[in-house]
Order: structure tokens, then sequence, then C-alpha cells
């Protein structure tokens, strides 16, 4: 088993962000730091997750922990260790909080056990370093499980859920009735949307703050366009499908192995009605390295589920289709060729069934790139439906999916006008100056709560 580490961030200063942001938002960023600055003397903020590379959490990790470092804040990052039955189960209550039942596996005594003596193994490690007043943000169900020693190390508790669904089924319940006295000793928890939280949390302890993404990171800093057709047709990213066209147009999933993003769906719907799109038009669905991410047991084999499908459809239909598998041994190599995509691609799709929030909505949107996505989750407050993008209302409607990228790529005029609409979406709601300041508003008061 993995062990605890201490992820290195480099400090990156506030002025950079401040280059894209109106005067009157410079100086409000300005403000909180100094509170920031101020409140947290002699506190460490600590944020402790399961994986430091692949998926959104580890991104946003990256970027919030360099800002608040240049701002002059004390914030360090620790990745727990787990063994193959440890992310089994994690993954289970990921695939139950989104309302399915993933590996059919039960949450039961075995798997409590499993979860409980991962976390014991690291509990001390993490007791060590933590001081009595710091404040601690634990990301999602890997580490909720530390809240109860961390508040009894005299530790400010923070639990930041970034997965959930706005309904509730037999599944949703089974994984808060496992989480639920893990999460009780949380001082507050942070969900994406209001609808995320379970009905028995009480609302004085909730605080609703999307994630945001850094134009600077490697992700989503600006490429030029050789460069951008040097990232996308180098040797060694495609799985099946063969190289990438080098002309026409491109329909992109960047996603995550995993069911609930449904690369499955969006093969069968568009790679299986590729003759109703425009002839130039290539469909492209891009993952990471399936070694790569150490939480996502299940990557290797829904990629084996999305090469079988691609197998069986008919040869026109697999020229014009292709899997890629992104390297994942350089993450901001892996970051540059996944820009490029997103850059070089026409439309963008999300058709996830359950989304968290999807960053992968928002980095085709600050790239300009009109987005066809499920109206699912975190999605549904970044997409304004027919002006930054189009949203489905049925994430399983592969027809609608199909319709409405054509009637993109049909109308070149509408696609470059929503995503023009779409990068001015991102830039007013969704960078960091704002996601910073709702955690400085929360800590300051966790802070006061706790010194009265």
């Amino acid at each position: 088993m993995s062990s605890m580490q201490q992820v290195e961030v480099v400090p990156v200063p506030l002025e950079r962000l401040a280059s894209l942001l109106p005067p009157e938002r410079v100086e409000r960023m300005d403000h909180y730091a100094a509170l920031a600055r101020e409140g947290l003397s002699g506190r460490t903020v600590w944020n402790l997750n399961s994986t430091a590379h692949g998926g959104g959490v580890a991104e946003m990790l990256h970027t919030l922990v360099a800002y608040a470092l240049g701002a002059g804040v004390d914030v360090r990052w620790l990745v727990v260790g787990g063994d193959p039955d440890f992310f089994a189960v994690t993954k289970r209550i990921h695939n139950w909080l989104h309302g399915v039942p993933g590996d059919h596996g039960a949450l039961d005594e075995a798997a409590r056990a499993a979860y409980d003596d991962t976390l014991a193994r690291q509990r001390d490690e993490v007791l060590d370093l933590v001081q009595p007043g710091d404040v601690v943000l634990l990301h999602d169900p890997q580490t909720v499980g530390l809240a109860g020693p961390l508040r009894a190390r005299g530790a400010l508790v923070v639990w930041r859920c970034h997965v959930g669904l706005d309904a509730r089924n037999e599944w949703t319940r089974g994984a808060w009735d496992f989480l639920r006295g893990l999460v009780a000793p949380a001082h507050a928890c942070v969900f994406s949307r209001e609808e995320f939280a379970p009905e028995w949390l009480d609302r004085s302890r909730l605080r609703i703050i999307p994630p945001s993404l850094d134009p600077f990171s490697p992700k989503n800093a600006d490429l030029d366009d050789h460069l951008v057709e040097d990232l996308v047709h180098r040797d060694g990213l495609v799985v099946e499908g063969g190289p990438l066209a080098t002309v026409g147009r491109a329909v992109l999933q960047v996603s995550r192995w995993d069911r609930l993003k449904d690369m499955a769906g969006v093969l069968e719907a568009i790679g299986g009605h590729v003759d109703d799109l425009p002839p130039d038009v290539h469909l492209v669905l891009a993952g990471p390295e399936t070694t790569g991410v150490a939480d996502d047991p299940e990557a290797a084999e829904v990629l084996d589920e999305c090469r079988s499908l691609w197998r069986s459809m008919p040869e026109a239909a697999r020229a014009r289709t292709h899997l890629l598998s992104v390297p994942m041994a350089d993450p901001d190599e892996n970051a540059r060729i996944i820009n490029a995509l997103q850059r070089w691609a026409t439309v963008v799709v999300q058709k996830s069934l359950a989304e968290g929030f999807g960053l992968t909505v928002t980095e085709p949107m600050w790239k300009g790139r009109p987005v066809v996505a499920s109206a699912v989750g975190g999605i549904r407050n970044q997409v304004e439906h027919g002006v930054s993008g189009l949203l489905l209302d049925d994430p399983t409607d592969g027809a609608g999916l199909v319709d409405a990228v054509a009637s993109l790529l049909n109308d070149p005029a509408r696609c470059e006008s929503m995503g023009r609409a779409a990068h001015e979406r991102v830039r007013d709601q969704y960078l960091a100056d704002r996601h910073l300041i709702q955690y400085v508003e929360l800590f300051a008061q966790l802070v006061d709560e706790n010194e009265a």
C-alpha cells in the first residue's frame, strides 16, 4: 500500500491572475488575501485527498494551493495512500453517491473494515503534522474518515465533497448511511450544489463553493496553432482508430474512463451515426492512460469496453472515430495534450450520466468552444442552454446528442457565437479569485467561532 505523501507546489503570485480581472475584482481579491494572511497567521491550511494527478480535484488543488501560497498563506497538500481494497470501496461510494450500483459490491462491515483500516494506518502520521488550530480540508469520501481524529486533535475540519446527485435513490441513501458518522465531526461541509448535500446535514454547516480553473495552467494556457497541431498529432496517442485527421473538424469528449462519463454512450451515439454528421467530421474520445490514476480501479475495464465497441462498428465508422490514451508520466505534458485537443476540436461533448461539476466542460468553454452536455449536476450551473452551449435534458438520449452536435457543425456562426459566450461565462463565474474568496470567508468564520 502506498504511504501518505506530501505534494510540493510552487507558489504563484496573485498578480498573474489579476491580469485577467477588472479593477474591482482585483481590489476585492487583494482585500481578501490580506484578510487571509491576518486571520490564518500562525495556522497551516492542510488539504488531504487521494491522488496528486488525474481528475478535477487534483487539478484544482494544484491551482488553489499555488495561489494561496503566492498570497502568503501557509498551505500544504497531503495525499493518502490506499490498497486495491480501499479504492474499490471508495469507488463504490463514489458510484453510489451518483445513484448507480457500480461494481454491485456492498458497503457492509467488510467494506467498513477495509476503509477504516487503511486510514488508521496513516492517521498518526497525519496527526503528527497537523497542529491544534490548523484548518484541514478533507476532499471526498477517501479522506473523510479522518475528520473525527483531526477534530479531536483541535483542528478546524472542513469536508469538501466534489460529487453528488440532485435526486435520491437507494444507492445515494446507502452511501450517505455509510458516510454519515464519518462526516458528523466536521465543522463545515462544502458542496458544489446544495442539492448534493444529504437531508440530515445541518444547513448552518453547509457551504456552496463551485470549483474554478486556472487560465495559466498547462491545461488552459494559450497555445499557438503550430503547437496545437504538433501535440494533437504526436505519436503514441491513439488506442483505436488510426492517426487523427490533419484536415476537417473534430467532435471531442475528454474524460476519465469512468462509466458515469459514458464514453461508450458517446461512441455508440455519434460513432454509430457518424453519417448523420458532415463528412469532414471525426469523433475523438480521449482519456488518461489507465495505469496513471491510482484511485480509479474501473478505468481499464471501461476502456476495454470502449475498444470492443469500436471494433464492432462498421469499417467506415471506425475510420472516423478514435480512442486516445493520453500519457500520464509527465502531468504537464498530459495537460498540454488535453489543452491542444480542446483547442483543436470544433465542438466538445460531455455526455455524463452524473457530474459533480465537470471541469472538462469549463476548460473548453474557456477556450471558446461550444459544449453539448448532459443537464446533470454542476454542468447545469455552467452552461446556459442556447447561449454558451446546448444541454441535453436526458443524458441517455443518443439521438438528441447527435442532433445537437449536428446543429452546431452545420451553423459555424452559431458555433462561434456560443464559443465567445462560453469564454465570457467562465471569466465571470469560474476563475480562482471567486473560489479563493469563498474559502477565506469560510475559514474566517470557523476561526472566529473557535475563538469565541
